[in-house]
């Protein structure tokens, strides 16, 4: 057989067993967090999340929502230049998202068993 039917057939296969690993993959919901910025939210979204006294009274006064801050936890980016992870007991992480026309940013400290979120600023 020629090297050329060898490699039409090889590339074939090849993307079949592709296309069936995403089809398992995505009915499992599997993530691979391999970036250092993945890594953070993912760990932060498996971990129960509490405010802090300044969050539950901007949830009151409505200047920010209990819906917004889940959406900035899941879909921020980590801002490493403002994190403290040096700690050794709970790291501090600044993450960061813009919603509708604000910059929002949210710290946080992201403990071993829980994650306290206690503070915010927009822009």
């Amino acid at each position: 057989m020629k090297l050329s039917n060898r490699l039409i057939y090889f590339m074939g296969g090849f993307l079949i067993g592709i296309c069936i690993l995403i089809f398992i993959w995505d009915k499992k919901n599997t993530k691979f967090p391999y970036m250092p910025d993945a890594r953070v939210i993912n760990d932060v979204n498996s971990k129960n999340v509490h405010y802090s006294n300044k969050l539950h009274t901007a949830f009151a006064k409505n200047i920010i929502t209990a819906s917004q801050v889940q959406d900035i936890l899941k879909n921020g980016n980590v801002n490493f230049s403002k994190s403290n992870t040096k700690l050794d007991s709970c790291k501090i992480y600044v993450i960061e998202k813009k919603l509708s026309t604000k910059n929002y940013s949210i710290s946080l400290e992201n403990c071993t068993n829980e994650v306290r979120v206690f503070d915010y600023s927009f822009e």
